[in-house]
């Protein structure tokens, strides 16, 4: 039987928020292992914002998170910033830029993450432990982590395992079933940052505009984002669908404003005396495919001079106020994200400590904290396991 392996810290998931949390507990003098059961850690990372790793958001103010105790991520966030991520990459040189809404992304590939973190676990002694399964956590005075290679134990131990998105890269639910163990409440996970699907009805068109977006205004309860709209084969995908899904549960309606530049009912009625076909003069403002198929569903398929002012109304309407219900997301394997996850209401907010577990933390995914897209994800993640590698 192998000997007991015994250090001050253990960490259970390789991925930025442990990652981090690793670093900063290393440099504190403590002796730490995180256990990977990927080949390699940060698979995550290095998949990410299209292989380029978008790392984090110029502004993070706290309102771009999802939980059911929104204060809760504010201490963190305010305690390391995007500005001090952005200073760890300038110390290791690795370039990087801002696309639109204050995205920023390495200028080279998102393995320059994973190898500036890998490098910072080195310079703190931290031991990276990859290709190792958990079979069983326990707690005594100490907690005990076994793995086929071997028992683990430490004072602290850190649950960094994410959620269940993106399972091909290994995602599990370990996280909720150890939190569910030393009597911590989870929010039920579900699917974040996912394309919606649809079903019934003339959804069959959804396949036939499959690859066309536009710009839209896409809107639930009183969630509301606006960027691109992109049409599946299935349903809807594009940022502004991935914002929105994050807020949506089942059973509920979406709206989606198609043209949100323009008065679309004035502009349609001021064209009234042309000789245009009606989806012509549409796709003034719509993609050409979406135009046609638009005025065709919604039996509009002649000169737009043969249309009254009421039915030209009654399509403006529509395509400003398109109001449908999704019968479900993509699922998982699509979800960039997990919404739920470990109650805050049981976690410190300054140190993601159990209240009723000493030495017990959760960080990163696998806590009830969802960021809208953006980099808002990597930077709770960077900002949590920050909290607890300066307090294990």
């Amino acid at each position: 039987m192998n000997a007991t392996s015994t250090f001050d810290v253990i960490v259970l998931g390789g991925g930025a928020a442990g990652l981090m949390c690793a670093i900063e507990a290393g440099k504190r003098g403590r002796a730490v292992a995180v256990v990977e059961r990927n080949d390699a850690p940060g698979e995550k990372i290095r998949i990410s914002g299209g292989g380029k790793c978008n790392f984090t958001n110029r502004v993070v103010r706290g309102d771009e998170y999802i939980s059911a105790n929104p204060a809760f991520c504010r201490s963190a966030l305010a305690r390391y910033t995007p500005g001090d991520f952005q200073a760890l990459l300038a110390r290791h040189g690795i370039p990087f830029h801002e696309k639109k809404l204050g995205q920023l992304f390495c200028d080279g590939s998102a393995r320059e993450i994973i190898a500036l973190l890998e490098r910072e676990c080195a310079a703190a002694g931290v031991r990276l432990l990859a290709g190792r399964e958990v079979t069983e956590v326990s707690r005594t005075d100490r907690f005990v982590v076994s793995t086929p290679q071997g028992p683990l134990e430490a004072a602290s131990l850190v649950v960094a395992s994410g959620g269940l998105s993106v399972p091909k890269l290994g995602a599990t639910d370990l996280g909720y079933r150890l939190a569910r163990r030393f009597g911590l409440d989870v929010v039920p996970p579900r699917p974040g940052l996912v394309p919606l699907v649809f079903a019934g009805g003339n959804t069959s068109w959804f396949s036939e505009m499959s690859g066309v977006s536009c710009d839209a205004i896409v809107s639930c309860g009183r969630a509301s984002f606006r960027e691109s709209v992109l049409f599946t084969h299935r349903g809807l995908s594009g940022p502004a669908i991935l914002q929105i899904s994050s807020y949506w549960s089942e059973g509920e309606e979406i709206t989606v404003n198609l043209a949100p530049e323009i008065d679309v009912e004035k502009f349609l009625k001021g064209r009234h005396g042309s000789h245009a076909a009606l989806e012509t003069v549409v796709a003034e403002i719509l993609p050409k495919r979406l135009a046609a198929k638009w005025c065709e569903i919604h039996g509009f398929s002649r000169p737009i001079e043969q249309c009254s002012f009421r039915e030209l109304s009654v399509l403006a309407a529509g395509m400003c106020d398109w109001r449908i219900v999704p019968s479900g997301t993509e699922g998982f394997g699509k979800a960039e994200v997990t919404c739920g996850g470990v109650d805050t209401r049981g976690l410190s907010s300054k140190t993601m400590e159990a209240k009723n577990v000493p030495g017990l933390y959760f960080i990163g995914e696998v806590v009830d904290v969802t960021g809208h897209l953006g980099g808002y994800n990597f930077q709770w993640a960077w900002a949590s396991g920050h909290a607890a590698g300066q307090s294990v």
